[in-house]
């Protein structure tokens, strides 16, 4: 069984004492020399401060049973995994200096050979293109702003200023913001919503998803009423929530996170009279947007999109792995532990492939991957580094908690 390493600067390593083997853990600082030949090292760079750690270790979780399954090794190589924040307390989110930080930090140690993140798509951006322009390979289990793979979708750049290179070394395990935004604007109109205030928090990620399902909602018939950023450092938004509840929606839509005041929101808008339906993209499907919120402000009238199925919904190995995650745990997965379990196991798949140590070789292997057969079902990448998975899913808060609705998008 894996077990958790010291702890040094911060760095939470499972270290070679898991696998009964005599070495132990590097402090990442740098990259001299040819490092230990016999080590591959995955790492992981994830909010781990403020109240996205509740999603993301989980993910960790899921990392660390997919490792732990292969006994820690992968033919001759013994597999180090470290567990890297990218977030501060000051910020209580990511923090754009520290993502940078380990964006550098992995290029410099040469054992290093993945690097599993980010969690947040306005991270990725950042890490993206320091690790293009060494072949690393980056796989996230969470992003899902379109221009980060999409040619034609984003900025006029995207993605190609993530790509100094010329290659791609970025990939994902999760659908992205172009069938999100949209499935949710078609739900909002099967659930009965004429009329939609659109707010977001201006970030890359939240804009992006609330663009997208502005578009979709206009498109299908559904008045816009309202569209507006919100600011994500305000302790109160009675204001705002009074301009919404003078335009009279059916429902607000908010594209955002849990760490952009996602909760807070939610609470201010009910405290201000709102009744209607909220909505929100994957962001905000974690109980912290719930706590933040008031479970009784959003009981049974808030809704949310997810790239996926809830983990108690997988069937074939996915069900597995729900089965084996509570009984290493004992308690029930967030939405993104399976991502981050099938982001090791492709992972571990490409250094199993490639057969040697070797940024570039790992990274020409999991770019061919198909019909990879995980966790999430049988899929394969595109050629832009995106999963051929198109399933969404729409859930309800009820009775404090996050509950399956139905399936939206193609299975």
């Amino acid at each position: 069984m894996l077990r958790a390493g010291m702890l040094r600067g911060g760095v939470l390593c499972v270290c070679g004492l898991a696998f009964g083997l005599p070495f132990g853990c590097s402090d990442n600082g740098g990259g001299g020399g040819g490092g230990n030949p016999n080590v591959i090292k995955i790492v992981s760079s994830l909010p781990r401060t403020g109240s996205a750690n509740a999603q993301t270790g989980t993910i960790v979780n899921g990392i660390k049973m997919a490792i732990d399954e292969v006994g820690g090794k992968v033919g001759d190589f013994t597999i180090v995994y470290e567990d890297w924040d990218d977030a501060t307390p000051q910020r209580g989110n990511w923090d754009p200096s520290v993502e940078a930080g380990n964006a550098d930090k992995a290029i410099k140690d040469p054992d290093i050979m993945a690097y599993i993140g980010t969690y947040n798509s306005g991270a990725a951006k950042i890490s993206m293109p320091k690790l293009n322009k060494v072949s690393l390979l980056m796989i996230s289990p969470a992003n899902t702003a379109v221009g980060l793979t999409k040619p034609g979708k984003g900025e006029p750049n995207e993605p190609d200023v993530y790509r100094p290179s010329g290659k791609i070394n970025y990939y994902r395990v999760v659908p992205a913001d172009d069938i999100q935004g949209v499935v949710g604007a078609e739900w909002a109109k099967e659930l009965g919503a004429k009329r939609v205030f659109v707010l977001h928090d201006r970030e890359l990620y939240g804009k992006g998803v609330a663009d997208i399902f502005k578009k979709r909602a206009e498109e299908i018939g559904l008045e816009v009423v309202g569209y507006e950023g919100i600011d994500v450092k305000a302790t109160n938004y009675t204001p705002l929530a009074s301009k919404v509840n003078g335009t009279t929606p059916d429902l607000v839509y908010f594209g955002g996170t849990t760490q952009s005041n996602g909760g807070q929101l939610a609470k201010d808008l009910r405290s201000s009279g709102f009744s209607k339906m909220l909505m929100a993209p994957d962001g905000c499907v974690e109980m912290a947007f719930i706590e933040s919120a008031g479970a009784q402000n959003v009981n049974g009238n808030t809704y949310a999109t997810f790239g996926g199925l809830p983990a108690d919904r997988l069937t074939g190995k996915g069900a597995e792995f729900y089965k084996k995650y509570k009984e290493k745990y004992n308690t029930e997965p967030e939405v993104y532990s399976v991502y981050g379990y099938e982001s090791a196991k492709v992972v571990l798949a490409a250094i199993a492939k490639a057969g040697v140590k070797d940024r570039e070789a790992i990274l020409k292997a999991v770019g061919e991957i198909k019909e990879f057969d995980g966790a999430l079902g049988k899929w394969s990448f595109d050629a832009n580094g995106d999963t051929s998975l198109t399933t969404m899913s729409g859930q309800i808060v009820k009775d404090g908690k996050w509950e399956f609705v139905k399936v939206l998008g193609g299975e």
